[in-house]
């Protein structure tokens, strides 16, 4: 059974999960049986990689006892017996969540959140909870209470963040969905790091609801910047799950109204128009990444697609990043304690007013009042009409996920300290990392990783496709259309055959 499995749908450790639900309908494989192979399988090699550091594996099976039942009687749900893992601050009622934060150790909240509510009644198994750097706030993943997550394309290399375990999870095969979050690319950093797909959606497209810092109440509401979304290692997955989980939460707006998102603009990769920006104002692209971009861009036009490398009508991407920095600190400021906020404030008032680099504008975030939130919100309120306006010439924007690809891991602190090799000159590391999240986060853009191919040292590198606001569907397609031509996820070497 399990033979034909792996010659019909690619196996059961890196099969999509259509190829899967298809093996289960066909009672090739059981649910339970799935399950089994993937526990084994991260009992065997995630100690090196230490991807999903929170394991539900026997709710799991009971879960995967009553799918099988369920499929026994003819039930057809989208992810019905397919194992699932999330991002540690989801709420799993009985799962701690800490957010890496050691005061957090014991806090176990008593409901999901609801986008695992959403997973579940979809008929997904719930297996465990992956990775990530304290507080959300590093493009590496570890903290004190579950140690350090490793690349598993390279083990001295970090797999991205936030979403690191995430991403690295889904390249060693231990499942084919990950459910992650992104405000500062916490989703297409660990795609583009591990070599997987990740799609970080519009703004607002998936409820909040359970995903917040602990002690706090679950409650309705929307974010700012922050967004959950999916990862897998196929396009079409990413559009099945999201579809699964993107919606208005039912106790808010979802009183009023339903989601329908528009169809993809185009099914042929000849109907796209495509801005291909390698560079910025601000900060060098790597020659590994940018290189790779051009060969993209070259292999596009030769399939048809309009391809154009500059445009007057892209908004101004130093200003925008400004922007960012400012908008991403004002959102994360309310983690901060009473004493770190009086000090950021401290900073920022000796800062000089003609001071503009991405270092300043971060520092004045932190302390924003609301009347000067209200001005950058308003700034920003632009930025999002000159996209729109954009869209009209263009369909999607291919851009870089990162400067490099996957860097080697550095806990040094302070962690302003830190920098960043880019092709052997040093930047600063938040600056070289985070102004790429921008502009999709700043203006709550879909925003698609894919992989396209890999450096002569054998790491993954992937871009991210921007598009209009709420056309998720889109730059999924896109993506998909990318992967069809030209590859995508591709095991790392010695995982495929174990």
């Amino acid at each position: 059974m399990q033979k034909e499995l792996n010659a019909d749908a690619g196996g059961l450790s890196y099969g999509s999960i259509s190829a899967l639900l298809s093996a289960l309908h066909l009672r090739k494989v059981s649910a339970s049986e799935l399950l089994e192979h993937t526990i084994a399988r991260i009992e065997a090699l995630d100690e090196p990689i230490n991807a999903i550091i929170v394991r539900d594996f026997d709710r799991a099976r009971d879960a995967a006892r009553a799918a099988d039942a369920a499929l026994g009687r003819g039930e057809r749900l989208p992810l019905l017996g397919i194992p699932v893992t999330l991002k540690e601050p989801f709420n799993v009622a009985g799962l701690p969540t800490t957010w890496g934060f050691p005061h957090f150790r014991d806090f176990q909240p008593a409901d999901d959140a609801l986008v695992v509510s959403r997973l579940k009644a979809a008929g997904a198994v719930i297996i465990g909870k992956t990775n990530i750097p304290i507080g959300l706030r590093d493009f590496q993943s570890y903290n004190e209470i579950y140690g350090v997550t490793n690349n598993p394309w390279d083990l001295g290399r970090s797999p991205g963040g936030s979403s690191g375990g995430c991403g690295a999870a889904l390249a060693a095969g231990f499942g084919p969905l990950s459910i992650g979050s992104d405000i500062g690319g916490s989703i297409r950093v660990p795609s583009h790091f591990c070599g997987v797909f990740g799609h970080k959606p519009s703004l607002g497209l998936v409820p909040l609801r359970g995903y917040s810092l602990p002690p706090a109440s679950p409650v309705p509401g929307h974010g700012d910047l922050a967004v959950i979304g999916p990862m897998a290692r196929t396009a079409a997955d990413l559009a099945l799950s999201l579809y699964v989980i993107a919606g208005p939460d039912e106790a808010r707006d979802g009183i009023g109204y339903r989601l329908a998102l528009p169809a993809p603009r185009h099914d042929q990769l000849r109907d796209f128009r495509i801005l291909v920006i390698d560079t910025h104002p601000l900060m060098p692209t790597g020659d590994a990444v940018r290189s790779a971009i051009g060969r993209l861009a070259e292999r596009l036009e030769q399939s048809g697609a309009r391809v154009a490398r500059s445009s007057t009508s892209l908004p101004d991407l130093a200003a925008s990043a400004r922007l960012y920095m400012k908008l991403l600190n004002a959102a994360r400021s309310p983690r901060l304690t009473p004493a770190a906020l009086a000090e950021a404030q401290g900073v920022a008032a000796s800062l000089a007013p003609d001071d503009r680099s991405l270092q300043a504008e971060r520092a004045r975030g932190w302390g924003l009042i609301h009347r000067e939130w209200l001005a950058t919100d308003a700034a920003r309120l632009q930025l999002q009409q000159k996209w729109y306006q954009f869209f009209r010439e263009f369909d999607a924007v291919i851009y870089p996920v990162a400067a490099v690809p996957a860097f080697p891991q550095d806990q040094s602190e302070p962690f302003d300290a830190r920098q960043l090799d880019i092709d052997g000159k040093h930047y600063n590391y938040s600056d070289a990392c985070f102004i790429w999240a921008d502009p999709a986060s700043t203006c709550g853009l879909p925003a698609t990783a894919v992989p396209i191919e890999r450096t002569p040292e054998g790491l993954p590198v992937g871009v991210q496709i921007i598009g209009p606001y709420l056309e998720d569907r889109t730059t999924i397609a896109l993506a998909g259309l990318i992967e069809h031509e030209f590859g995508g996820f591709v095991p790392p070497p010695g995982l495929a055959a174990k």
